[in-house]
């Protein structure tokens, strides 16, 4: 079986049943001041005898990181910046901390990663920002609970090839791959026939399709059901979110775009399902907590037991339909890059997220977001990438094509 952004969240301490343990799992968090990175240091706390944090790589907000230097004590934390590195390591000394090292950029945050002490890197850095530590984690060996849709979308092959060569764990946090790896256990790779990967529909999934022209930054940015970033929450209203989970999905579980397929299921209670060769459907279900699929991750394979219970009564009614790739073109794009390669996957990430921020800027309306993509990957080539650095220089042309293209360049 393969060994495998962001979502509502309660933080409050889950509570623990009967633990005793005398080996602690090492962990390094990318993204700790981040809501993935909050709902791991609530399972530290709420399970001390099983996790110890080592190291931490945070962006840029200097008092949060501050706060959780002062309750872990990490050997080593990493700032989105210089700047932001300063400042923290003066707040450090200023309180007598001076054993704690302070790193910054993508260097700092690939040391915190490949700490010779760390077991397991959490990887939740937004965006390719994470891509390098993530991937140095890999080929130092490391266990790695990913929570970064980008690192597989935009260097998927690379991921995957490195993590085989170096018999390393790849354990999905993201809800819906979390939930296909779950199901897989009921089975070999071989007898799984497909999968579907559930989607809310977003706030517009009933919205006519005349009226997405006139849909405003304030309205994408409701969600029904979730409370996530800007980006994801606007790319769960394209439902570009749900494309980025179709090639991840394709990269972890070794499955062409055909075998992953897309079901709108409102309710958000079942996460995803996976269907056998033999008809059989296995469904996870849960509460919609992110500390289940990290604890989950953290814990394999083991099932550890907590007080995350799931309410059977949310079972009463169940909708399920096919998302309409007409009215939501993101989610086609997606699937048509899943099939072109990882230069076309590239392009997919880089014009979107260029573009979800004109977007939320004013500067082009809410179908200007698929235009915008849709023009990135005609003018894309499909080269092969054969480093990070590779994948990160064709990152870069992507953005610029995609702003020249938002400017009528």
């Amino acid at each position: 079986m393969p060994e495998i952004h962001h979502k509502n969240q309660s933080s409050g301490k889950i509570t623990p049943i009967c633990e005793n343990r005398n080996v602690k799992k090492k962990l390094a968090i990318l993204g700790s001041t981040g809501s993935i990175g909050h709902s791991t240091l609530s399972i530290c706390e709420s399970f001390p005898d099983r996790y110890k944090v080592v190291s931490l790589a945070a962006g840029v907000n200097v008092e949060a990181a501050y706060n959780q230097c002062l309750q872990w004590f990490p050997r080593v934390i990493s700032m989105a910046t210089e700047e932001h590195a300063q400042r923290l390591r003066t707040m450090l000394h200023q309180a007598g901390h001076h054993e704690i090292e302070v790193l910054w950029g993508s260097e700092g945050a690939t040391v915190v990663a490949t700490h010779p002490e760390v077991d397991f890197v959490v990887s939740a850095i937004v965006g390719v920002a994470g891509l390098e530590a993530t991937y140095a984690a890999i080929c130092a060996g490391k266990t790695i609970g990913l929570a970064n849709k980008e690192c597989l979308v935009a260097a998927g092959d690379l991921i995957i090839a490195a993590a085989k060569k170096h018999n390393v764990a790849l354990l999905p946090i993201d809800s819906e791959h979390n939930a296909v790896h779950q199901a897989m256990r009921g089975g070999s790779p071989n007898e799984v026939k497909q999968i579907w990967l559930t989607a809310s529909g977003g706030p517009f999934r009933n919205t006519p399709a005349a009226d997405f022209e006139h849909i405003t930054p304030a309205q994408a940015l409701k969600h029904p059901t979730w409370t996530m970033g800007q980006r994801i929450t606007i790319d769960s209203a394209t439902m570009m979110n749900k494309g980025f989970e179709v090639i991840e999905a394709c990269r972890l579980f070794d499955l062409p775009p055909a075998q992953v397929q897309v079901t709108v299921h409102p309710q958000s209670t079942v996460h995803s399902l996976v269907e056998f060769v033999d008809g059989s459907i296995l469904a996870q279900i849960s509460v919609t907590d992110m500390r289940l699929p990290i604890l989950y991750a953290l814990a394999y394979p083991e099932r550890v037991p907590s007080d995350l219970t799931f309410d059977l009564k949310l079972l009463s009614h169940l909708d399920f339909s096919q998302p309409d790739l007409s009215r939501f073109p993101c989610l086609r794009l997606a699937y048509e890059a899943a099939a072109a390669g990882q230069s076309a996957c590239i392009a997919l990430n880089a014009a979107d997220e260029i573009a979800v921020a004109a977007f939320l800027a004013g500067q082009i309306p809410f179908l200007g977001i698929p235009r915008t993509i849709e023009k990135v990957l005609e003018k894309t080539t499909h080269a092969s990438q054969a480093s990070i650095q590779q994948v990160l220089v064709a990152d870069q042309a992507a953005r610029e094509l995609a702003r020249q293209i938002i400017a009528g360049v």
